[in-house]
């Protein structure tokens, strides 16, 4: 084992008193952050030393230790024991007294209390925490749980989220207001189809679909685009042949694993999906779509959208929706990967899945017009303060998310609940 990888084993061992453990198995990953910033991670299973042999190769015994560990500061991203079961020689906690366990937590990430993380649920043995700006939620959330035993031993301890820095804070005083909004709103009630699979019919309902608006009303921030990390770019091109190809299409398999060695993770080495798409690569990427939706999806020519394209993993990855959306909740999506030399040698379909409720019957009926529906839910509309990440600023900047658990039943003119239907 590297020099500095074996620190990174005895400093643990110490730390989380494994002196009643051996390392079994240890690996480095990487990946890359919404900063676009590769994040290497050192990863170990400790076993309790009374256990030698293994019933199950797929599943860790109890008791075991799963330690992952942020390279480039030395903090845990989590600490798992299987099982809540822990063997360690000593109690992690002295006290099990809220204050204590969150000072922990502020020794144990650098974050400070209420400002960067503040309490969402508290359970016996368990404090889960979620990511905050001066007390606002963030978008793309993170999250902190701490889980003990009885005897104050940790079992679960997990950091997720990205925590930014002032410097990526575009700090604001909330000024947004549902008076102010009410244009927004009305823009995003629209007329969607839920499907029932008990009487296999879609029913028609308005519903807001969520938005975060920014502070200065100047621009909003589409759901879809908040919750997907990754850097991608959009495309918004509607594909085109005339010649299908006869050729047959051939899968190949993909890995989603890579070998990272301790130079690449202490010489912070770049990871390739941290590089910007290029015109170039854009274009070949076009090139490589129009010649597989004519091989495979032959008699589409025009109802295909290239949306987004975005790395994975050294491959190109590009998400397409049809050109032509019916109102159903769920839309076709199609992903084609596209490997090194422009070539595309996989791909998802979600086909089989929209199938299905292609299949309901469509309720025609409607008993009430969007204004008036409008009205019905207007009170119900809900405005929350988010930070939310934009990447074209690469800042976190203050928004309004416009939302409502409500929706107005188009055939009958009844408000419900959203989660109702699901």
């Amino acid at each position: 084992m590297e020099l500095r990888l074996m620190k990174l084993v005895d400093s643990t061992r110490i730390k989380l008193g494994l002196e009643n453990y051996y390392l079994k198995t240890y690996n480095l990953h990487r990946k890359v952050n919404i900063f676009n910033e590769t994040v290497y991670s050192f990863c170990m299973e400790w076993y309790p030393n009374h256990i030698t042999e293994q019933d199950d190769e797929d599943y860790n015994p109890e008791g075991t230790a799963v330690i992952e560990i942020d390279v480039n500061s030395g903090r845990y991203n989590s600490v798992i024991f299987v099982g809540g079961k822990s063997f360690t020689n000593r109690n992690t906690f002295d006290t099990l007294n809220k204050n204590s366990l969150i000072k922990w937590i502020e020794n144990e990430t650098g974050l400070v209390y209420a400002k960067q993380f503040q309490l969402s649920k508290e359970e016996l043995g368990e404090l889960y925490f979620k990511e905050c700006i001066d007390g606002i939620e963030v978008i793309p959330s993170g999250s902190i749980d701490l889980r003990f035993d009885q005897e104050g031993k940790l079992t679960f301890f997990s950091v997720y989220g990205h925590f930014p820095s002032k410097e990526l804070v575009n700090e604001e005083i909330f000024s947004l207001s549902l008076n102010l909004l009410e244009h927004f709103a009305m823009e995003q009630f629209k007329l969607i189809e839920i499907p029932l699979d008990e009487e296999k019919n879609l029913i028609p309902v308005f519903a807001i679909e969520e938005v975060f608006i920014t502070n200065d009303q100047k621009s909003t921030i589409p759901f879809e685009f908040i919750v997907d990390e990754r850097s991608y770019v959009k495309i918004n091109k509607i594909i085109c042949w005339e010649k299908q190809n006869n050729k047959p299409f051939e899968r190949k398999d993909f890995s989603l694993t890579e070998n990272i060695t301790a130079k690449q993770a202490f010489t912070n080495e770049p990871h390739p999906d941290s590089l910007p798409i290029t015109w170039f690569e854009q274009e070949k990427c076009i090139e490589a779509v129009e010649n597989f939706l004519s091989q495979v999806y032959k008699n589409d020519s025009s109802k295909w959208v290239i949306k987004t394209l975005h790395r994975n993993n050294g491959s190109i990855y590009v998400t397409l929706r049809l050109n032509n959306q019916n109102r159903c909740v769920f839309q076709r999506k199609l992903l084609i990967m596209i490997d090194k030399n422009f070539r595309a040698f996989n791909y998802m379909d979600n086909k089989t899945f929209i199938d299905i409720f292609n299949q309901y019957k469509v309720n025609e009926n409607r008993s009430i017009h969007k204004e008036e529906a409008f009205k019905k839910v207007r009170e119900l509309i809900v405005l929350t303060p988010y930070y939310v990440y934009d990447v074209k600023q690469k800042q976190f900047v203050l928004c309004g998310k416009l939302d409502s658990r409500y929706c107005v039943n188009a055939s009958t003119g009844e408000v419900n609940l959203l989660n109702d239907y699901f």
